[in-house]
């Protein structure tokens, strides 16, 4: 008989794969696939929602001093497009692992669309219990995804695990700075989130499961303080999102976007941290 625990936490999994699933067809038009958050320089830079969002995903790359030919693990890979610009952009082997099927599906899509099916490919899976052998990886990003995971040690042993001695692990997450546990937490469940974390205890977390810490980057104020770039991005292209999706869920994704970014850049932050696997 299945215990209360497993059963519970399945059921956690299979409520987070339903909730992008059924933000995938939005996202996947509004992001072109980069599901996570956008990097703009300040007020007046006008780089559209698409290009600064790739941005955050060089950040990540730059971070792990990706080489050509790396095999890099993408945990919770969206939509596929990171995936597919790492793979472009510096020459890498990329294996996506996401829970929802939809996406998944989607990310498939796309990497045979861009002629790069042999080069990347995707997986559903839970990435808390990956099946990858000791070693499989030079890198590991974690782009706004393991704050969804229940047992956060038990999947960054996982990963530890998967990744060979002297790999880079990055991860990209909003960071509680000015809001007390309490309120983090809170802000965390009202949007499907299990955490909001500080960046001290991120590399707390990450130090007790094996890593050691590379590098932390705190950009809050050109992530999460740019909320009305995003507002704007919905604005600039009303009528063609109404178009394809309704104007009730149109509303609904400028909503949740205001919602989302009201605290503001002094009380959430945006961190890309990164860790080492030790050589030995």
């Amino acid at each position: 008989m299945e215990s209360t625990k497993t059963t519970g936490q399945a059921q956690e999994t299979d409520e987070i794969a339903e909730m992008f699933d059924e933000s995938s067809d939005m996202s996947n038009v509004f992001n072109d696939g980069q599901v996570h958050l956008a990097y703009w320089y300040d007020d007046e830079d006008e780089a559209p929602l698409i290009e600064a969002a790739q941005r955050l995903t060089r950040k990540v790359a730059d971070s792990l001093r990706l080489r050509k030919g790396d095999r890099v693990l993408d945990v919770g890979c969206g939509l596929g497009a990171p995936a597919i610009q790492l793979a472009t952009e510096y020459g890498v082997q990329v294996t996506g692992v996401n829970i929802s099927t939809r996406q998944v599906a989607e990310a498939r899509a796309r990497a045979r669309a861009a002629g790069l099916a042999d080069q990347v490919t995707f997986r559903v899976g839970d990435f808390g219990s990956l099946d990858f052998p000791d070693g499989s990886f030079d890198a590991v990003v974690a782009m706004e995804s393991l704050v969804y995971v229940g047992d956060l040690g038990h999947t960054l042993g996982s990963l530890h695990r998967a990744m060979r001695p002297g790999g880079l692990l990055s991860l990209t997450e909003p960071t509680r700075e000015g809001l007390g546990v309490a309120a983090a937490g809170q802000f965390a469940a009202d949007f499907g989130a299990k955490r909001m974390l500080s960046v001290a205890e991120w590399l707390d977390t990450l130090r007790e499961a094996g890593f050691e810490p590379a590098e932390y980057l705190q950009c809050g104020p050109r992530v999460f303080g740019m909320g009305p770039k995003y507002l704007q991005a919905v604005d600039t292209r009303r009528d063609e999102l109404v178009g394809r999706f309704g104007e009730a869920a149109v509303d609904g994704l400028r909503q949740t976007l205001e919602n989302f970014f009201a605290p503001g850049a002094d009380q959430i932050g945006y961190a890309v941290v990164t860790v080492q696997k030790p050589r030995s």
